[in-house]
């Protein structure tokens, strides 16, 4: 009688640290992207979650002025700088590591798609851009960064 109430017991222990341990884990953070050219902070903005460029490997033009968004579709947004440009907007809670509904914009190409981000670990997260469907996409890995 009492090796199913421990093993139960053991059973909901582990769920509640498997558990307690996810709750920790947070997207917000400041993110290394693949390339390892830029970060990105993730933050709250409002109830959603939003990202921006907080560091790049080469923030200025060869003349020494920033990098600017000038491939925007905007003619008007073509000045702001690269640096503390908002690029992941309108996220919510998808589920306890997941996150969808946002989007994400290429500076480099001008282009803004839909977005979902999912934390695989503590470290590592996995951000998703696409056009109408998922499975029209491509992910890139970001790793936490650690000073």
């Amino acid at each position: 009688m009492r090796k199913p109430l421990i093993g139960a017991t053991t059973f909901v222990l582990g769920l509640l640290f498997a558990s307690a341990a996810m709750a920790q884990a947070t997207v917000f953070g400041v993110w290394v992207t693949e390339d390892g050219l830029a970060h990105i902070e993730i933050f709250d903005c409002g109830g959603q979650v939003c990202g921006k460029f907080v560091w790049f490997e080469e923030p200025n033009e060869e003349d020494g002025t920033p990098k600017l968004d000038d491939e925007n579709p905007d003619e008007a947004m073509r000045d702001r700088p690269l640096m503390g440009l908002q690029l992941l907007e309108g996220f919510d809670a998808s589920g306890p590591t997941a996150w969808g509904g946002g989007t994400i914009y290429d500076p480099q190409s001008g282009k803004t798609y839909s977005s979902t981000m999912e934390l695989k670990d503590d470290n590592t997260i996995e951000v998703h851009g696409y056009v109408l469907l998922p499975i029209f996409g491509r992910s890139q890995t970001w790793t936490r960064f650690v000073p």
